[in-house]
């Protein structure tokens, strides 16, 4: 099971939870970088995803949507800034329209992804930071902290298939 810990500096504008997996690096990468293992975990377990688009380099893009309990859909998108597989991955996060298109004036955050090698496994780093006191305060409330959390956890299931 994975350790999971969350950190707020309200300071930096910044949002960081780490976790720590029984598996290599290489492994911990696929689920970012496969679209099919990515969905199984981007969102809380009651608001799969369903990825669209991704295109891990940078310039690139992905867009998912999460389904909800009643079937409502959420739609975002990245724009991957850098990649450096399989140790770290940049992107811009933001909330889309149905047709996949950005929010107008949508809250973006900037995630930085860092896998570390450890003795025994690997260390997830998944850093968000804001624009502003307030976008943060609004994700917050939006629930990120638990989202994250939750979806975080559901990783060592997947890691357990062969990938």
């Amino acid at each position: 099971m994975s350790t999971i810990t969350v950190e707020k500096d309200t300071e930096a504008l910044s949002f960081t939870i780490t976790a720590r997996f029984d598996a290599p690096l290489e492994r911990v990468w696929q689920v970012w970088s496969d679209p099919r293992q990515l969905e199984r975990w981007w969102g809380p377990p009651t608001y799969p995803a369903t990825v669209t688009e991704h295109d891990l380099t940078p310039g690139g893009r992905v867009a998912y949507y999460m389904t909800g309990p009643e079937g409502d859909r959420h739609h975002g998108w990245w724009e991957v800034v850098a990649v450096e597989a399989p140790h770290r991955l940049e992107f811009d996060d933001g909330f889309a329209e149905p047709d996949g298109s950005k929010v107008v004036d949508g809250p973006v955050t900037r995630a930085v992804v860092s896998l570390t090698p450890t003795g025994d496994g690997t260390e997830m780093e998944v850093r968000s930071a804001f624009p502003s006191a307030e976008v943060m305060e609004q994700m917050v409330e939006m629930g990120m902290e638990e989202g994250m959390t939750l979806a975080m956890g559901q990783i060592d299931g997947i890691l357990l298939d062969a990938g």
